[in-house]
């Protein structure tokens, strides 16, 4: 039996800590686990100040180069030479050579997992009925936190204020690639999570902050991608870091735990989706060299600062990924023994076990007793168990252990799980036969038997991954920061994803004050929407309100066109609206948002206005062309001197404030952002934009803004259709019955959100919207 205790062993204490709730190591809610589930969540708010020196730390500890000055990019030693490619002043590695480090580490360590034996597809080795089951489950949950959100790192990496930014494009380029765009469920996760339910193994799958609540996969697996994520919500602090990890995980692409499954099984996913090297499609990049471009150009720009942060990111992925892969495999060696399996099943229900089963005796001690060691070493129990009346080695058909006791009359009847009891099963079935003459007696008064191997001292468990990051996390405070001054400082400061508490509260009141105000005086004859929404969706209504318009186009034909001055001043101010032209969908680029049910029109939409990755096609430059015709050239759009430009009036800020704060919140008011979505992709189509067009030409202006919305938009394959088909297919999934969360209720607040792209400017309007902001500053 010694053997098996020490295959229960030996890789629990470091690889499998203790568990708590929801598999969370007791004492370490500050674990990757948690930062993990946080930093998931595409309302996260990721703080300042100390968190952002953990990553650092973080970062310094375990990356490949020696600790960087704390001074701002580029004020390191002026000798060092530009470029990735250049060698760091202190003896770091080229770029170049850690891209080839990673492509030979990647290589050979696939080639171990499939020497696994029992691994290979091909059948050579003589193994165990259901090993190779066992390895392929093992392997593909150790992958998922990875594997679910691949690519997610990128996330945030584009915001208002550098949408028209040619690395910030090309980065955005490669993001889409990886989620899909324009297809609900073709992310790169989304073919993993079709892995894990062709294997049965998605219960904990979806939303992916679940994931950490699976007591299955070990906290280890989690810590890589919590550290990304978590740098992902502050895009400005770690772009450098963040593209330096994504190009060390393009280059080492599939994982190598996963060739191992994708030679057992090779058609149950879409294997060229999960790897983040493969290309989605004919005549894409080649994501490697795609990323690579992205980071030549950010350090030509930056300088050797931003190099040396590249090559941070990437060293630190490196070797979390080593670090990660080497504990995964120990894992699945020693599963080759059933008695590891056992021994994880056993310390996975050994919590809610101990809390009964005092008066069953083992060895003369209550089975509640050997339970709770089982938390931090199931060793000894695994032997006791296997020298009971309970077990009878090599055949667990006639085992007590898998029969009466879990049988539907006995004391654990529905306690294992059918996946259990297949663990169970075939541990004992792994047992050998007990030497002649042993005796064993087994029951409430005890047990008596020859002395069993000596019980060995566990290690004290690892300690838990990320705990730092976690912890300045949890201790964030719940204000800091200053709220806005008004509509132009608010429209600076939302410029960037990240903010502060203050900042975050100011915009959720500005965006309850502006729904307040769109919903005062809302009855049929101030809404074209229609007050019920049924069953055939909204394309029919769409058709008749495109009709509309084009008829009031030709009512309006003879109506003498604005002034040359007028439509200069008009098109100045709406140029804090244009110029972030689809702010209002931001929070739809959030990884699981872009490639959802609604979501992926949604990001769609928000990749069209920014040109899909070319600036030629960016809908900011091209209105910035525009008024460059005019003889108008206004500050840089994130820039603080663009919000107190005084060729804007303070009225020119307030919707597009509106559109940055609600477009923050992609969850909390999906169906306003919704409503809000359909009225701006309609409201030129058909009609205003065309009569933009005959202004803007009669003056010399170029009409190719408008020229394009018009037809992007349209309402058969464009934005608006898009638009109504994402209102359909929300409220096609709620039920009819009313109160909150129910079809009417859900389908009033989008009626708010398409009213409020242009609410109604009256006192009683404004006096609503003053009082739900009062409220909230109360609360």
């Amino acid at each position: 039996m010694q053997g098996h205790e020490a295959a229960a062993k030996a890789t629990l204490p470091a690889q499998h800590p203790p568990h708590g709730p929801h598999g969370h190591p007791p004492g370490t809610e500050g674990s990757a686990r948690s930062v993990y589930s946080h930093a998931a969540d595409p309302e996260a708010s990721v703080p300042e100040g100390r968190f952002v020196e953990e990553v650092r730390a973080e970062l310094r500890r375990h990356g490949r180069l020696p600790p960087a000055d704390d001074g701002p990019p580029g004020s390191e030693d002026a000798a060092v030479p530009h470029g990735p490619d250049s060698r760091d002043s202190r003896g770091g590695s080229t770029l170049d050579d850690l891209v080839r480090e990673a492509a030979g580490w990647s290589a050979a360590e696939g080639a171990r997992f499939r020497a696994i034996p029992g691994a290979g597809s091909d059948g050579r080795a003589a193994v165990p009925e259901g090993h190779r089951e066992v390895l392929v489950r093992r392997a593909v949950l150790g992958c998922a936190p990875l594997s679910l959100l691949s690519g997610a790192w990128l996330q945030w990496l584009s915001a208002p204020g550098n949408a028209d930014d040619p690395v910030v494009l090309r980065v955005l380029a490669l993001y889409a690639s990886d989620v899909g765009a324009g297809h609900p469920m073709a992310s790169r996760g989304s073919a993993y999570l079709e892995l894990l339910r062709r294997l049965r193994l998605a219960e904990n799958a979806v939303p992916a902050a679940r994931l950490a609540g699976d007591p299955r996969i070990t906290d280890a697996a989690f810590r890589l991608p919590a550290l990304l994520l978590a740098m992902s919500r502050r895009p400005d602090d770690f772009r450098a870091e963040l593209l330096g990890a994504d190009l060390c995980l393009r280059a080492v692409g599939l994982p190598p735990a996963l060739t191992m499954v994708r030679e057992v099984l090779p058609t149950e996913t879409d294997w060229n989706a999960v790897d983040p090297a493969g290309r989605r499609g004919p005549g894409e990049p080649d994501p490697a060299a795609h990323c690579r471009t992205a980071v030549d150009e950010l350090v030509a720009r930056e300088g050797p600062g931003a190099a040396e942060a590249v090559r941070r990111g990437f060293g630190w992925t490196l070797d979390a990924l080593r670090t990660w892969s080497g504990a995964l495999h120990t894992e699945l060696v020693a599963a080759g023994d059933p008695a590891f399996d056992m021994a994880e099943l056993l310390r996975l229900r050994s919590r809610e076990g101990a809390v009964y089963h005092h008066q069953f005796l083992l060895e003369g001690r209550p089975l509640a007793a050997w339970l709770s060691q089982c938390r931090t070493d199931p060793g000894p129990l695994l032997d006791v168990l296997a020298r009971s009346r309970l077990v009878k080695p090599g055949r667990s058909g006639a085992s007590s252990l898998v029969r009466g006791l879990v049988g539907e009359r006995g004391p654990m009847f529905r306690v294992f799980s059918p996946e259990d009891l297949t663990v169970i099963r075939r541990w004992i079935d792994s047992l050998p036969p007990r030497a002649p003459g042993t005796t064993s007696t087994t029951g409430a008064k005890g047990t008596t038997e020859t002395a069993g191997p000596p019980v060995r001292s566990t290690p004290p468990p690892a300690p838990a991954a990320l705990a730092g990051v976690a912890a300045a996390l949890r201790s964030a405070p719940a204000s800091g920061g200053r709220a806005p001054s008004g509509v132009r400082e608010a429209y600076h400061l939302l410029m960037r994803r990240t903010d502060t508490p203050e900042l975050r509260s100011w915009a959720v009141e500005y965006v309850s004050g502006w729904l307040a105000r769109s919903r005062h005086g809302m009855d049929r004859r101030t809404m074209p929407l229609p007050e019920r929404w049924t069953r055939e969706g909204l394309r029919p209504w769409l058709q008749t309100q495109h009709d509309r318009h084009g008829a009031e186009f030709h009512e309006n034909a003879e109506i003498p066109l604005p002034s040359r001055e007028a439509v200069v001043d008009d098109t100045v101010q709406t140029a804090p609206l244009t110029l972030i032209d689809g702010s209002w969908l931001q929070g739809f680029t959030d990884y699981e948002q872009a490639s959802s049910e609604i979501g992926h029109s949604l990001f769609e939409t928000y990749w069209d206005e920014l040109g899909n990755g070319e600036p030629r096609l960016n809908h900011p430059l091209i209105y910035r062309d525009v008024l460059r015709e005019m003889g108008i050239e206004p500050p840089p759009t994130a820039s603080a001197e663009f919000a107190r430009w005084p060729g804007f009036r303070d009225e020119s800020f307030e919707l597009p404030v509106y559109w940055l704060c609600v477009g923050r919140f992609p969850r909390t008011f999906l169906p306003e952002v919704l409503g809000l979505n359909l009225a701006m992709e309609l409201s030129g189509v058909g009609g205003t934009y065309r009569r933009a067009r005959l202004a803007l030409k009669a003056y010399g202006f170029s009409t190719r803004f408008v020229d394009i919305h018009n037809t992007i938009d349209n309402v058969a394959t464009g934005h608006s259709a898009w638009a109504a088909d994402a209102v359909d297919t929300l409220l096609a999934a709620l039920p009819e019955t009313p109160g909150p969360g129910g079809r009417a209720e859900t389908w009033e607040r989008v009626r708010v959100g398409y009213r409020s792209l242009n609410p109604p400017r009256g006192v009683g309007a404004r006096m609503a919207a003053r009082r739900v902001r009062l409220t909230g500053r109360r609360r």
